[in-house]
C-alpha cells in the first residue's frame, strides 16, 4: 500500500480499487480539491483504473463527513453504508440551496 504526505497536514490516505475492468496496471496520482491545493491522496499508487472506475479512499479527512466542512463554499459529500455486498444511503449529498438556507437578507431567487 502507498500512502500520501500532503505538505500540511502529512496525512495518510489508503486507496482501493472497487472495481476492476482494465488489466494495464500504471502509477497514479489521487488528487482532490477541498482543502489546499497540495492535496494528494495518494501519490504514485498502483492501479488499473480508468477514468470513471470506482475508487474507495479510506480516512480522508476533510474528503469524509466527520470532518467535512463548507470550507471554500463546497457541499459536503454523500455517506454511503456498506455491509459486505449492500450498500445504504445514510446522508445524501449537500446542495447550493442547503449551503444558503438559514442565511438572512437573501431576495436573490437560487
Amino acid at each position: 500500500m502507498i500512502y500520501c504526505v500532503p505538505a500540511l497536514y502529512q496525512a495518510q490516505h489508503d486507496v482501493w480499487q472497487v472495481n476492476n475492468k482494465n488489466d494495464d496496471v500504471k502509477n497514479y496520482n489521487v488528487v482532490g480539491p477541498i482543502c489546499e491545493t497540495g492535496d494528494f491522496l495518494a501519490k504514485d499508487k498502483r492501479l488499473s483504473a480508468d477514468e470513471g472506475d470506482l475508487l474507495a479512499l479510506r480516512s480522508v479527512g476533510a474528503y469524509g463527513f466527520v470532518m467535512s466542512s463548507n470550507y471554500n463554499s463546497r457541499m459536503r459529500s454523500a455517506e454511503i453504508l456498506v455491509d459486505k455486498d449492500k450498500f445504504h444511503l445514510i446522508r445524501r449529498r449537500e446542495e447550493l440551496l442547503d449551503l444558503t438556507k438559514l442565511e438572512e437578507g437573501l431576495h436573490d431567487e437560487i
